[in-house]
Parts: structure tokens; sequence; C-alpha cells
């Protein structure tokens, strides 16, 4: 794991809407900004915020998925921190 990632929460749900429903950790849902783009504990990015919606207790993020493929993060674990770039050989 990269050591400038910082756990903020968990993939819970896919919505209807197509965006992904992250629970946040209570302490880091004050530091979560709209157009954040959260990441895989890899580096990959996983979904860019749209907004945190819910209880002020127990937060959760509405976020758009950056994968083609957005089922296969849920109960995936996310992180704040920079995307991990693809380098050209």
């Amino acid at each position: 794991m990269h050591k400038e990632l910082q756990e903020v929460g968990e993939v819970m749900h896919l919505a209807k809407s197509s965006r992904l429903i992250v629970r946040l950790l209570g302490s880091s849902s004050k530091e979560i900004h709209s157009g954040e783009v959260l990441v895989d504990q890899n580096g990959r990015g996983v979904g860019k915020v749209i907004e945190i919606i819910g209880p002020v207790a127990s937060p959760y993020a509405s976020v758009m998925p950056l994968t083609g493929r957005p089922t296969k993060v849920l109960g995936v674990k996310v992180f704040r921190g920079k995307p991990r770039t693809k380098h050209k050989k």
C-alpha cells in the first residue's frame, strides 16, 4: 500500500443512478470534498466524489465510478490520495 494513502471508507452499494455509495469513516467525512478522487489500496481510481449525504454521525458519499465495471469495487476500502499514473514503456 502507498504511504500517501489515507483510508476514508468502504464502497457499500451501486445505486440505480449508477453512482457508488461509500460509507465514510467518521473522522474522514470533514476532510472529503466534492470533486475529490477516491482510489483503492493499489492507487487505482475508484470514483469521483459528487456529494456527501446522510447524517453527520454516519456520513456517506455519492461517487461517480471511474471504472467500467463498478460492481467489481463493491466492498472495497477506498482511500484519498493521488491516482496511480500509467507509465509508457
